[in-house]
């Protein structure tokens, strides 16, 4: 017999006589009430044992973890808290499971102690949620764009170029490191490498993804990026995945208006489509934080700020605007940022940023035209000769989610900026391609899949949401 999906047994309109369900127990009360759960929701079926006629050995291995089939009536349920249960008629143990080893136990766990058992977090309430939310934020991104008439590119992941001029690359070779082939000059010959060149891992698809979108028009990537970037903080994995539209003919101001556009139909997509995904995950939040002094707790509730983004306009800033703001500001007057700012240049961190987001506007803030000393090379100059035209979208509770700029088309300007930085203009020569041959006005952004994960779901640590994190002196499983 075909199983049935808890889902869809939990919202069936009309009691049946036979069904089956397969799933894994999450708890087994009074010899008599399974808990089972298949990952097609957060609830759980409730399965009545008829325990005086199953075998004591069967009820034994009903144990949490342990996989099985249960078939039986669909009945009205006499408990609270759900409309049907399935009357058992039959059970077969598909997979026991230890009751005393399995470390999913029906109990509170830290998240760092189910980091250390990413294999298996899965199976509880809050990564399931997480995880399905992932799941439907990742469809609801290709739908928006293939709504649009996007063309979906799947650009390298290994390549020699590095988009964002960091040097913070992760290497990919096939030459013997105990035995490392050397030049004329003592250098490593990379010639003999498997490419012929040294070569990467990328940290972003922008730079092929420009040449698509200069022959199709309007193109986007969405794909796993890496960063050999220091950072252990709960901001920063070393892969992650990247969502980076391309679009010809459209200016910041267009630009902006794509990424606002695409972010609220997301986040609309998953309120739709989530709702006891996320009134859990909500549930979960408001329980963590009663641990938090007053003053370091979320001013709304997880739903709230889903909404407080679908509801309220994003607010354009300058970047100059908002320095000023920053250093008049009573908490940079007091000494209360751990970086403060002083003068126009200054980087922003993610105390500014939530700080214009959070206290400032109480809205979704857009700064624009940053100073071209702290933005990549590709970002299009602005006629004050200082600053470019840059676009970063700030959230609350996260800072920076989107990052974005009309690039620079013209020829001259790109090949004195690429100079001025030190890169190799040969190395490009494709890239510097797309202005030589019918050049024209185009911008992009890119957005860290994981960064939306985190905003959406309410979780503060970036770990928490992608299956397998990898970070500094980490790559388990």
């Amino acid at each position: 017999m075909r199983h049935t999906k808890v889902k869809d047994l939990l919202n069936s309109t009309t009691t049946l006589e036979e069904v089956n369900a397969k799933g894994w127990v999450r708890t087994f009360r009074n010899n008599q009430f399974i808990a089972l759960n298949d990952g097609s929701t957060i609830n759980n079926i409730q399965c009545v044992v008829d325990f005086e006629n199953t075998a004591d050995e069967t009820l034994k291995r009903i144990t949490t973890g342990a996989a099985i089939s249960v078939t039986g009536s669909l009945v009205e349920s006499k408990g609270a808290g759900q409309k049907y249960e399935i009357k058992v008629s039959e059970l077969e143990i598909l997979g026991d499971s230890d009751a005393e080893k399995f470390p999913m136990q029906p109990k509170k766990h830290s998240l760092e102690f189910l980091r250390e058992n990413a294999h298996l977090r899965v199976r509880t309430n809050a990564f399931g949620a997480i995880m399905r939310v992932r799941s439907v934020l990742s469809f609801a991104v290709h739908s928006y764009f293939q709504q649009k008439g996007f063309v979906y590119v799947n650009t390298p992941i290994i390549t020699g170029a590095d988009a964002e001029g960091a040097g913070e690359m992760f290497q990919v070779t096939s030459l013997p490191l105990d035995n490392l082939p050397k030049n004329e000059e003592e250098n490593i010959d990379y010639k003999k490498d498997f490419f012929g060149k040294h070569t990467n891992l990328t940290v972003s698809g922008q730079l092929e993804g420009e040449t698509f979108a200069m022959a199709l028009g309007q193109i986007y990537t969405f794909g796993p990026t890496f960063r050999a970037e220091n950072s252990n903080t709960s901001r920063h994995l070393a892969e992650f995945w990247m969502i980076e539209p391309e679009v010809a003919f459209n200016d910041l101001n267009a630009n902006m208006d794509l990424a606002e556009d695409f972010i609220r139909y997301v986040i609309k997509y998953a309120l739709d489509h989530c709702g006891d995904d996320l009134k859990f995950l909500e549930g979960r939040l408001l329980e963590e934080e009663k641990s938090k002094p007053q003053t370091e707790r979320s001013e709304m509730t997880l739903l709230e700020k889903l909404n407080f983004v679908l509801e309220n306009n994003f607010k354009r800033v300058s970047y100059t605007e908002a320095i000023d703001i920053l250093r008049d500001s009573t908490t940079n007057k007091k000494k209360k940022f751990q970086y403060s700012i002083d003068e126009w240049g200054a980087d922003l961190q993610s105390e500014h940023e939530r700080y214009l987001v959070e206290k400032h506007f109480k809205c979704p803030v857009i700064l624009f035209d940053y100073p071209a000393k702290i933005k990549a090379f590709y970002m299009r100059l602005n006629e004050d000769g200082k600053t470019v035209r840059a676009m970063d979208i700030l959230f609350p509770g996260i800072g920076e989610i989107v990052g974005g700029s009309q690039r620079e088309e013209r020829f001259d300007v790109l090949v004195e900026k690429m100079k001025a930085l030190g890169i190799n203009e040969e190395e490009l020569w494709w890239y510097l391609d797309t202005r030589r041959f019918g050049s024209a006005v185009h911008s992009g952004f890119g957005l860290g899949f994981e960064r939306l994960v985190l905003f959406v779901t309410g979780m503060t640590n970036i770990r928490d949401v992608i299956p397998f994190p990898r970070t500094p002196m980490n790559a388990e499983f």
